[in-house]
C-alpha cells in the first residue's frame, strides 16, 4: 500500500512528529487532496491538547487546507483531478439535518472539521467530504489560499454580516493571525477602521494594515478611547480574551454589535445594563461555509487582502506550530509541501 507523510500527535499535549502513514483512496462522496498548503491556527492547540471532546488519537493537526485533487470517491461528479481546492474549519456537513434543510450549514448536527472527525492538513494527503470543498481563484497561491479557509473567512464573514454600513466606524480587537486580515478586510470593505491591541509596537504595523487609528490597550480606559474617536457601530473581538472583549463594550454606539470570533472558555464581563439601555448585542460567529470560503477570496483577489505569512516545509511543522504557540507569529504560519 503507498504511503504519505503526516504528523501525528498520539496523545493531548504530546509533541508533534512526523511519521508514514498509509494512503487510502477516499470513499463514497470524498476526494484525496494532494495537500500544498496548510495555515497554523491558534485552534490547532485546542486540538493537541485534546480540549475537544470525542478526540480520536493520533490526531493529524491542522484545518486551513490547500491543494489539488489528486483521487476521487465515487459518487464525485462536480470536481476533476487537479482542481485547486481549499478546506477550512467547515469540513463537510451531512444536508440532512435540521439545520442543514434550513441551509444554516455551519451549525450542521454533524459538523466534520478537520483534526476532529477526520485527520487535518499537515500532511501530504489529506481525504475529506466533497462538500468541504471550496475552489481557488488562480489568482491566489496555495500558500495565500490556506489561511483564507479559517482565518479569512472568519473575519471576512462576521464583518459582512453585521448591520454596520461602509463609512461608519467600527474596531477590530487584537492584531494577530484573526485581527491582522480583520483590519484589512475592514479597510477594504470602507470602514473606518479603528485597530485595538497590547502595547505601541503594533501601531505601525496596524497602519501598514490598513487602519485609520490605533488604541494601546495598555495605556488607558479602551472604551473611553473608542468614544474620543466618536463610538464604534461594531467591535470585532479577535482576540481570546474575555476581558479584553468587556472592556470595549462602553465604546459601542447604541444598536452597536459585539461580534465575538476570539476562542476563550473564560465568560466576557458585562452586566445586562451595559446591554440594554444602549440596545447592545453580543454575538458569536463561526467560521463560515465552503461557498463563504470561496467569496472570501474572490473579495481578497478583487480588494488585494492577504494573510501575511511566514512559510515551512512540512518537516518543520513542529516549529511552525511552536511559533504560533508562543505568539512570534507574524502572522500566520503556513506550512507547504
Amino acid at each position: 500500500m503507498p504511503t504519505h507523510q503526516a504528523v501525528h500527535v498520539q496523545s493531548a499535549g504530546e509533541a508533534l512528529k512526523l511519521v508514514d502513514v498509509d494512503t487510502i483512496s477516499p470513499p463514497r462522496d470524498h476526494v484525496r487532496l494532494a495537500v500544498s498548503a496548510c495555515g497554523v491556527c491558534g485552534t490547532d492547540r485546542a486540538f493537541v491538547h485534546g480540549a475537544f471532546p470525542e478526540m480520536s488519537w493520533p490526531m493529524t493537526p491542522g484545518h486551513e487546507i490547500a491543494g489539488t485533487i489528486a483521487e476521487l470517491g465515487e459518487g464525485v461528479d462536480n470536481y476533476a483531478l487537479g482542481d485547486r481546492v481549499a478546506v477550512g474549519w467547515f469540513g463537510g456537513n451531512c444536508n440532512r439535518c435540521v439545520s442543514c434543510r434550513k441551509g444554516d450549514l455551519i451549525h450542521c448536527a454533524k459538523l466534520r472539521v478537520p483534526s476532529w472527525q477526520y485527520p487535518g492538513g499537515y500532511a501530504e494527503s489529506v481525504t475529506v467530504p466533497v462538500t468541504a470543498l471550496a475552489r481557488i481563484p488562480r489568482e491566489l497561491s496555495f500558500a495565500e489560499a490556506a489561511p483564507m479557509s479559517c482565518a479569512g473567512v472568519t473575519t471576512y464573514d462576521a464583518l459582512r454580516k453585521t448591520r454596520a454600513m461602509p463609512g461608519e466606524r467600527i474596531a477590530i480587537l487584537g492584531i494577530g493571525g484573526l485581527g491582522h486580515l480583520g483590519v484589512q478586510f475592514a479597510r477594504a470593505m470602507g470602514f473606518e477602521t479603528i485597530a485595538i491591541a497590547r502595547g505601541a509596537e503594533k501601531a505601525e504595523d496596524a497602519r501598514q494594515l490598513g487602519a485609520h487609528h490605533y488604541i494601546d490597550s495598555t495605556d488607558g480606559d479602551v472604551s473611553e478611547a473608542l468614544r474620543a474617536l466618536g463610538g464604534v457601530s461594531v467591535v470585532l473581538a479577535t482576540a481570546g480574551n474575555a476581558q479584553a472583549m468587556g472592556q470595549t463594550v462602553g465604546g459601542l454606539l447604541p444598536r452597536g454589535e459585539l461580534v465575538a470570533v476570539g476562542v476563550t472558555g473564560e465568560p466576557i464581563p458585562i452586566s445586562p445594563m451595559q446591554l440594554i439601555t444602549p440596545g447592545i448585542s453580543v454575538t458569536g460567529h463561526a467560521s463560515g461555509t465552503a461557498r463563504d470560503v470561496e467569496e472570501t477570496m474572490r473579495f481578497a483577489v478583487l480588494s488585494g487582502v492577504r494573510a501575511r505569512i511566514e512559510e515551512r516545509a512540512l518537516t518543520e511543522a513542529a516549529e511552525a506550530y511552536a511559533a504560533m504557540e508562543q505568539g512570534r507569529a507574524r502572522y500566520r504560519m503556513v506550512i507547504t509541501i
